[in-house]
């Protein structure tokens, strides 16, 4: 009975550090989901901010920026494997908008996987409890 007993808490050791990895993963993709939406948002706030004939400053790499003065109001936005297409600062605000969405269903979706995963470790407790 006893060696039954020990066995048993083994495996509901091993079922909790199974469960506390998918929340540390979960959380860690939760994280850069988060900082995403929050770049975004910041980016098309950006946006509101280029007007023709002003003066910015553009990258050149490595932390490395030059005075530029804008030429144009027209964005070229990469669209995926090395493509570029010109889009107007409201197409890029609707674009940019339509990601955001993308990542609070994301992030949705992993909230309800963390719910989910506390449900498991709440009733497992209470089963090992009532067992024991």
């Amino acid at each position: 009975m006893e060696k039954e007993k020990k066995l048993k808490e083994q495996e509901l050791t091993f079922k909790f550090q199974m469960l506390e990895q998918q929340i540390m993963a979960i959380q860690q993709q939760l994280q850069a989901v988060e900082q995403t939406l929050i770049d975004m948002a910041s980016l098309n706030l950006g946006l509101d901010e280029i007007k023709k004939d002003k003066e910015i400053l553009s990258p050149v790499g490595a932390g490395i920026f030059a005075k530029a003065k804008l030429i144009s109001e027209e964005l070229i936005v990469a669209i995926g494997e090395k493509n570029y297409v010109k889009k107007s600062i409201p197409e890029t605000k609707k674009l940019i908008q339509e990601q955001i969405s993308k990542l609070e269903k994301v992030k949705e979706s992993l909230d309800s996987e963390l719910e989910k995963i506390n449900e498991e470790i709440t009733k497992t407790m209470i089963e090992y409890q009532g067992k024991s």
